[in-house]
């Protein structure tokens, strides 16, 4: 049997714009005509959304299946299409994939293109198809939210009578601005930001590091206030991503403004932190 080149785009669905977490819920895979063969068109979609509550709870659930069908009926036809012109052979598995679903900003994107030569073409997509979407319906258990992050901080400074009224900030810069969800003043503004990297794999963990990276690097270009930036990062729960966990924690203290980054085991270094400022203030107030 000869080897064929192959191409494949993973189609994905980004909960939000903004963090820019995803969950992989189809595949489109094309081996183009060499003369032989024709070419051949595969292609897979996940709809059950129970994959996709547990991680993103607020998902508009008919909005998302109606979608998922529309694509996959878009996909029978171009495949068939495709397939019919036996010397097919320009473009790849993405310009196939954006016939079924063009770019238009929205929730569903096409990834980037990735290459093969496979011996069995049924055989490969089967196994890619496997390894980008399977993996997601055996990780349907709950997972850490940010404010799950904070929530010990707020209860140990609850705790210890630290009556601090912490409040969303937006830092301006004269390019882009940064809101924090949990900020006071003492001289300069404390910014604290609870970050779950309890996510879906690597990439969604190193991109939501990187993300926060480049918001501090936009912000801090003519800031309008001076502030000292605390990260509180929550572990993912699958420990085969530690790795791209520990990648982002040194994303993110590499960051302009070099923030504090803490880990949910040093929530008692943060606390204490926290509490000396608080204490500090008070006296210079008093």
């Amino acid at each position: 049997m000869s080897r064929r080149p192959y191409s494949y785009s993973v189609l994905r669905y980004v909960h939000d714009i903004v963090t820019g977490e995803f969950i992989n819920v189809g595949i489109v895979f094309l081996a183009p005509g060499d003369g032989a063969d024709g070419p051949v068109v595969l292609a897979e979609f996940k709809d059950r959304i129970q994959r996709l509550r547990p991680l993103f709870p607020d998902i508009d659930r008919a909005a998302f299946v109606s979608s998922i069908g529309a694509i996959r009926r878009a996909a029978k036809g171009i495949a068939k299409q495709v397939e019919s012109d036996r010397l097919f052979s320009s473009g790849d598995a993405r310009a196939v994939a954006l016939r079924m679903l063009p770019h238009d900003g929205s929730s569903l994107q096409w990834s980037d293109v990735g290459t093969g030569i496979a011996k069995d073409v049924q055989k490969e997509f089967n196994r890619i198809a496997n390894r980008m979407l399977s993996t997601y319906d055996r990780r349907t258990e709950a997972r850490k939210t940010d404010e799950d992050v904070w929530r010990p901080v707020r209860q140990a400074l609850a705790d210890r009578h630290i009556a601090i009224e912490f409040e969303p900030k937006v830092i301006r810069g004269s390019v882009d601005t940064i809101e924090f969800k949990h900020s006071w003043k003492n001289g300069q503004i404390h910014a604290y930001e609870p970050v779950s990297f309890d996510l879906a794999d690597g990439d969604n963990i190193k991109d939501k590091a990187r993300k926060w990276m480049g918001h501090l690097a936009a912000a801090n270009i003519g800031a309008s206030d001076d502030f000292k930036a605390y990260f509180i990062a929550g572990s993912p729960s699958d420990e085969r991503l530690l790795p791209a966990y520990r990648t982002a924690l040194e994303i993110l203290r590499a960051a302009p403004s070099a923030p504090d980054v803490y880990e949910e085991g040093d929530l008692e270094d943060l606390v204490n932190l926290i509490e000396d400022d608080f204490r500090h203030h008070q006296n210079a107030t008093a």
